[in-house]
């Protein structure tokens, strides 16, 4: 069995605070270890899931600022370790058919929702995106991947609201809640070993359904909306080949494609144009 692992950071019990995620923040060394623990815990439990007569296989792709916040060493499950910036697939390099089975770890909601350090890839950029009309984080964006390859997403850690967004899309994924989103900067959260405990019994169970685990479920073609902060980033997203204006508002293009992969492609090109050009 071949686990794909995409982990952010913001979603970590304890973790309510931009510097808490970034290299120059005081605190980072800590939470950095957190994280580290939570993605460990994951294996852990996936490990347990697949039993002794079962061969399990770990990719971690770090998708979380940099892209470089792990120990190499410390994974668990002799894991190999994709690190660094700028991926054609970002969240989802290293996804192929190959694997059966993606987990997300300690990701977070959606810029529009009320969620601890909400975003949807560009904060400076953008303010919501839908996927077919149903407002979403970087989890169901991300499906797209995963759907594109035939591959189940069984596990989601993070907070309660992360939780309720991607479910629509990938029924039956096992959720691991370790905190609870009090605001944007503000979470009661779960002790961290308790947190660890919440996420290996998740992918324990998550791994022992795969067999009956089904890719996500994404009407295509699809169509990703994206509502900017400003009609000038709305209008620069469409110079990138195949996305359109709204015809009503001026801050809102829209990307449809019936290529799942494809679809992400563009809008990760998107994003790092607006990355770019943000003010």
């Amino acid at each position: 069995m071949k686990i794909f692992i995409s982990t952010d950071m913001e979603g970590t019990a304890g973790v309510v605070d931009w510097e808490q995620c970034r290299p120059t923040g005081a605190d980072y060394p800590y939470y950095r270890d957190l994280l580290q623990a939570e993605t460990n815990a994951a294996i852990e439990g996936a490990i347990e899931g697949a039993g002794q007569d079962d061969e399990i296989t770990f990719l971690v792709n770090d998708s979380h600022g940099r892209m470089a916040n792990f120990r190499p060493d410390a994974l668990s499950g002799r894991a190999r370790y994709l690190s660094g910036r700028h991926k054609p697939l970002y969240m989802m390099q290293g996804l192929d058919d190959s694997f059966d089975a993606v987990f997300f770890v300690s990701y977070h909601g959606s810029m529009s929702a009320s969620s601890t350090l909400s975003h949807t890839y560009n904060p400076l950029a953008v303010s919501e995106v839908r996927l077919n009309g149903t407002v979403v984080g970087e989890s169901a964006v991300n499906a797209l991947v995963a759907l594109g390859h035939g591959v189940p997403v069984v596990l989601i850690t993070g907070d309660d609201t992360t939780a309720a967004e991607i479910e629509p899309f990938c029924p039956g994924i096992r959720p691991a809640v370790v905190k609870t989103s009090v605001s944007r900067f503000a979470a009661d959260s779960l002790h961290p070993q308790d947190a660890r405990e919440v996420i290996r019994e998740a992918a324990r169970r998550a791994v022992a359904e795969v067999a009956t685990a089904a890719p996500p479920r994404i009407g295509l073609p699809a169509t990703l909306s994206v509502r900017f902060r400003n009609a000038d980033l709305a209008e620069m997203a469409t110079w990138i080949t195949g996305v359109v204006a709204d015809k009503d508002d001026p801050t809102v293009a829209h990307l449809t494609d019936d290529d799942p992969i494809r679809l992400y492609r563009t809008f990760v090109t998107v994003v790092l144009l607006t990355r770019g050009i943000a003010e």
